[in-house]
């Protein structure tokens, strides 16, 4: 795909997919080297390479987020369970009765 007024291809959808499979567990330096790598081939538009480079950014943000979520959520669970526990009504002793 190319666009009209600059001549340069964008990255289209499919490569967009391929490349964000390659990338998607790599440390973003070392993603950001392989897109670089990837559009050094063509004649890319250096925006919509950017635009790329945003959204593999912002997607390893929202996946960092999610675990520290998830750890978080995991914590304070513990800690409701934890109290639960601690603080269950014991059943009454029984007192052994004298004859």
């Amino acid at each position: 795909m190319e666009q009209q007024n600059t001549g340069l291809k964008v990255l289209d959808s499919l490569e967009r997919a391929k490349l964000g499979l390659r990338v998607f567990n790599m440390p973003f330096d070392e993603a950001e080297a392989v897109i670089d790598a990837y559009v050094s081939q063509g004649n890319y538009d250096p925006a919509s390479v950017e635009l790329f480079k945003d959204q593999i950014d912002t997607q390893r943000h929202i996946q960092e987020k999610s675990a520290e979520l998830v750890s978080t959520s995991a914590q304070i669970l513990r800690q409701i369970v934890s109290s639960v526990i601690k603080n269950w009504p014991k059943p009454p002793e029984e007192n052994p009765s004298h004859s």
